[in-house]
């Protein structure tokens, strides 16, 4: 069983209540265990311009906003063997379980950056632009 470490939790100030108790109840009966990167939650849009200049969202802040700039969303990073993990195979099992325990213990959707077009159901395609976004989710 996981728990959020003191910097993940500090990276999701500003995001949904809902959203937090989300991911500290996902965490506990995670496949792996798994953290919230410095800009995984909420989002400033100097922030998000500057992850967009930087080829990192598509969001640029001001014209187009991210979720992350509401507090409605938050992205994630697996953590395997004593670091960070972004594999396809971690991910997907870690995505999978947040939208389940997101549907199932609190009567929520998420949206899935690894699965923007099949509405949080998960179909593994060969073609890495439909995994992206893999540790982004989102309130709809």
């Amino acid at each position: 069983m996981y728990k959020l470490s003191k910097r993940s939790v500090k990276h999701l100030e500003g995001v949904n209540p809902l959203l937090i108790k989300i991911v500290k109840e996902a965490i506990k009966g995670s496949p792996y265990d798994f953290g919230i990167p410095k800009t995984g939650g909420k989002r400033s849009a100097e922030l998000q311009n500057e992850l967009f200049n930087q080829k990192k969202s598509k969001c640029d802040g001001y014209k187009k906003k991210s979720y992350h700039q509401s507090g409605n969303a938050f992205d994630i990073y697996a953590y395997v063997d004593g670091k960070a993990s972004w594999k396809r195979e971690h991910l997907v099992m870690i995505g999978q379980h947040i939208l389940k325990v997101a549907r199932e213990k609190f009567n929520t959707n998420l949206r899935w950056g690894a699965d923007w077009d099949q509405d949080g159901v998960f179909v593994w395609d060969d073609k890495d632009e439909n995994f992206a976004d893999a540790p982004h989710f989102e309130l709809r």
